[in-house]
């Protein structure tokens, strides 16, 4: 059987969210809801998206994986 790779489409909105919600939030939500970041709780919420979302990020590739890897490579050789 043959895996089937699909190119993500990059979302500059979700990915200004993901960096711009604030440590201080999640504390708070954690502080609340009992799940809240616990690993594993989305299989329970919701089975059915939790599944699609494993195989679509198995069987996907990120286009912007290799402008992150550069990225990293570089701030990990300017702190030694």
């Amino acid at each position: 059987m043959r895996r089937r790779s699909v190119f993500r489409k990059p979302s500059l909105k979700a990915s200004f969210k993901a960096r711009t919600t604030g440590r201080a939030k999640r504390a708070v939500k954690r502080a609340i809801i009992p799940g809240y970041g616990k690993k594993g709780t989305g299989f329970i919420k919701n089975p059915k998206r939790s599944m699609y979302n494993a195989v679509y990020h198995r069987t996907s590739i990120d286009t912007l994986k290799p402008i992150k890897n550069k990225k990293r490579t570089i701030q990990g050789q300017g702190s030694q």
